[in-house]
Parts: structure tokens; sequence; C-alpha cells
């Protein structure tokens, strides 16, 4: 099993990016645990980060003959884009959405998730954990 982890605007910045909200773990940090839990979990992952939207699109459309599921942190672009919602309906492979910090708890237009309607599942809140819970929820949802 193959799942494609990808990350949206800004967090190549993490670690740096407002610490007190986002915490101390770079993106490679992220990346680096990920592959450790792919690894236990007995599944491949594919990294992908962009601050472009068509590369974003673009990379889904491409990952999906290759993966099962896809996790995904939209960043920004969870409360604005129609067109990622619309890429990961298309490719019709599963995904679960994360983000680090408690989006519903921050700035009112932070609230709303064009992803969330469509997902397989949220995780959200809890720093990089979210990613990892992220990453078990969608390898038990396949193996279902």
């Amino acid at each position: 099993m193959k799942i494609a982890i990808v990350h949206g605007p800004n967090l190549r910045l993490l670690g740096q990016r407002e610490p007190e909200v986002y915490g101390t773990d770079t993106l490679e940090d992220i990346n680096s645990k990920l592959e450790k839990l792919a690894h236990e979990l007995g599944v491949e992952i594919t990294t992908f980060q962009s601050n472009h939207e068509g590369e974003l699109l673009d990379h889904i459309e491409r990952m999906a003959e290759e993966v099962q599921g896809f996790l995904i942190n939209p960043g920004a672009y969870t409360h604005t884009s129609i067109a990622l919602r619309d890429a990961l309906v298309g490719v019709e492979r599963p995904f679960v959405e994360v983000h680090l910090s408690n989006t519903t708890a921050r700035e009112r237009f932070r609230r709303h998730s064009y992803l969330a309607p469509v997902a397989a599942g949220m995780v959200y809140g809890f720093g990089i954990h979210s990613y990892l819970l992220g990453l078990q929820g969608l390898v038990a949802k396949l193996r279902r």
C-alpha cells in the first residue's frame, strides 16, 4: 500500500513560523516521523510540498495512479480552494485532512474547510501528532 503525503503552502517554514501556533518541529521532522510510522505500519509513503495551488493539483492527479490514498495538510488552501477539493474528489482516492493547530479555535476564516465534507476524516490540533494519527486512520480505513 502506498500513501501520498501532501503539504500545502508555508509548511516549508515550520519550525520557524509562529512556533507558538505550529510548534517547533520542521517539515523534515514531520516527514521523518511519518516515514518511521509508515515502516511500522508496513506501508510506503511519498512526500511533496508546494506553495503553489496548481503544483498541488498536478501532483495529486499524477500520484492518483500510484497511491491508494492521500494525507494532506492543505494549509491556507483549506479555506479557499475549491480546485483542491475538486482534484481530490476527482481522483477518487480517500484522503484525510490534517492540521497542526486547532483551526476551529483560531480566526473565524479558518473555521471553514472546503475539504472536510468530502474527506474520509480530519485530524487537527495535535501538532505533529495530527499527521501521525491521520496516517494511522487512513491506513486502517484502506485495510478494511
